[in-house]
């Protein structure tokens, strides 16, 4: 199966761009994680927890950086190899695929399967979060690839 260039680049900028709103969002800004958890609410208790889950967090967004960038490459030499093959409707699907496809993996992966963090530890629904964060993944990739396909 040969996946089109336009297609490729749309799924390393959509896991770039998931990872990116994970970190920034969920890390930062709502503070509901941490990339790894130090404590059972993942809220630091030392200034030193601070700046470990500081540089974790910064290491985690600095790889999906780089994968965004790459996504953003992918997409120019794409856009310049076959220029009449443009489809807005068809990449942004597949961007779309590519955070779903990020969403469902980092959560099952990180959340799941080696528990470094999930999506609102301590709550005492905790794990209705991290299902649904698995569930928007699929959501997503699914939505994407079906605006992806209907490209015609």
């Amino acid at each position: 199966m040969t996946i089109h260039p336009l297609t490729r680049a749309g799924i390393v900028l959509g896991i770039g761009l998931g990872g990116l709103f994970d970190g920034i969002v969920l890390h930062q800004i709502l503070g509901w994680h941490h990339m790894i958890c130090i404590t059972e609410t993942c809220q630091p208790d030392s200034l030193q927890a601070v700046k470990l889950q500081t540089m974790q967090d910064g290491f985690f967004d600095l790889a999906v950086l780089m994968i965004t960038l790459a996504g953003i490459v992918l997409m120019f030499r794409a856009t310049r190899l076959q220029p009449t093959l443009w489809s807005p409707k068809g990449f942004l699907g597949a961007v779309l695929g590519g955070w779903g496809a990020f969403n469902f993996v980092e959560g099952l992966v990180d959340h799941q399967i080696l528990g470094l963090h999930h999506v609102l530890p301590g709550h005492p629904h905790s794990f209705l979060f991290d299902m649904l964060f698995l569930v928007s993944g699929l959501l997503f990739a699914a939505g994407g690839w079906a605006m992806a396909h209907r490209v015609g």
